[in-house]
């Protein structure tokens, strides 16, 4: 049985693309939803000039609306 983290980490890529990713995963930036939502379901996104909605459903998924 192959456990989440390998999974998750690519096992699967090629020497390259792997460089890739830890290049492209080294750069971004993670937020906890938490610190996301800062106590409250739903908060708003501006992007490109369009507005969505990010909300947080009942079961505790991530909903994104536009």
């Amino acid at each position: 049985m192959q456990d989440d983290k390998s999974e998750a980490d690519g096992d699967e890529a090629m020497p390259g693309d792997r460089a890739a990713e830890s290049a492209r995963v080294a750069s971004a930036r993670r937020v906890t939803s938490a610190e996301l939502f800062a106590g409250t379901r739903e908060i708003e996104i501006d992007h490109n000039g369009r507005r969505y909605q990010l909300r947080i459903t009942q079961t505790g998924k991530l909903i994104l609306t536009a």
